[in-house]
């Protein structure tokens, strides 16, 4: 039966799909200090290295089969640049492992350079479980599977004290995956259709912002917020804070 795990405090799951084991994280952003720097005049330093040590430490923990990146593994939209093809060698190569690298919308064209398995923009199903970036519609495979994965959405919740402090924290959305929009969409997509659940990860990379889910309801994926039904917010703690419209 496929699982999927968050690890605590951190925005990676391990994922059991009945014949890998599966250490996935989403948006990872990969050079996005250099963005910050020439597109809004935001001089951070790099955080390549404690991204590549939090996923090296992760995969220690965990001892996974296979490492799967539900797209934006990079930031920029065209051809990288040196520094952000740089830190996604470097990291992969100390990896060690068997990837696949859900495109995304910010992936451009790194299937011609990148010594991994990339998927189009509809997603893969690996066992019984579906990967999708969801920045465009999951193909009737992904949909056909028990649970689907998927990221794009960077989600955050607001949260504000008694005396009106307001910090903003990245969350965790489960839930089930309603049928509707898809089969609006296109019958086809839901020919196999077994009542999936949706996880939405949180951006593993901290620093690219996201989708305030409890405060406005302007998704980015094309079948959301419709698509998510009863859906749960979780800090990465583990904590549930219920419904993620009234948190």
């Amino acid at each position: 039966m496929a699982a999927v795990e968050p690890i605590p405090n951190s925005p990676a799951a391990v994922v059991e799909t009945g014949e890998e084991r599966l250490l996935v994280v989403a948006d990872l952003h990969a050079g996005i200090e250099d963005a910050l720097r020439f597109e809004r005049g935001v001089h951070v330093r790099s955080h390549a290295s404690d991204r590549r040590e939090q996923v090296l430490d992760l995969a220690a923990r965990t001892d996974p089969d296979r490492f799967v990146v539900l797209g934006d593994i990079m930031h920029s939209i065209g051809g990288p640049g040196g520094a952000e093809r740089g830190e996604i060698e470097v990291l992969l190569e100390e990896l060690g492992l068997p990837t696949t690298v859900v495109k995304g919308n910010h992936d451009g064209d790194i299937e011609s350079w990148i010594d991994s398995t990339v998927t189009d923009g509809s997603g893969v199903r690996l066992g019984d479980v579906g990967f999708t970036h969801g920045h465009t519609w999951p193909s009737a495979e992904v949909l056909g599977a028990d649970v689907v994965c998927m990221g794009h959405e960077h989600p955050c919740v607001r949260l504000t004290d008694e005396v009106g402090g307001r910090r903003i924290e990245r969350v965790w959305l489960r839930g089930g995956l309603a049928r509707e929009p898809f089969e609006n969409r296109d019958k086809a997509l839901v020919a196999d259709w077994q009542e999936p659940g949706l996880v939405v990860f949180p951006a593993f990379n901290d620093l690219c912002g996201g989708t305030w889910v409890n405060t406005k309801n302007d998704f980015l994926a094309p079948f959301l917020p419709e698509g998510l039904r009863n859906g749960q917010a979780y800090l990465l703690d583990g904590t549930r804070l219920g419904a993620y419209q009234r948190v």
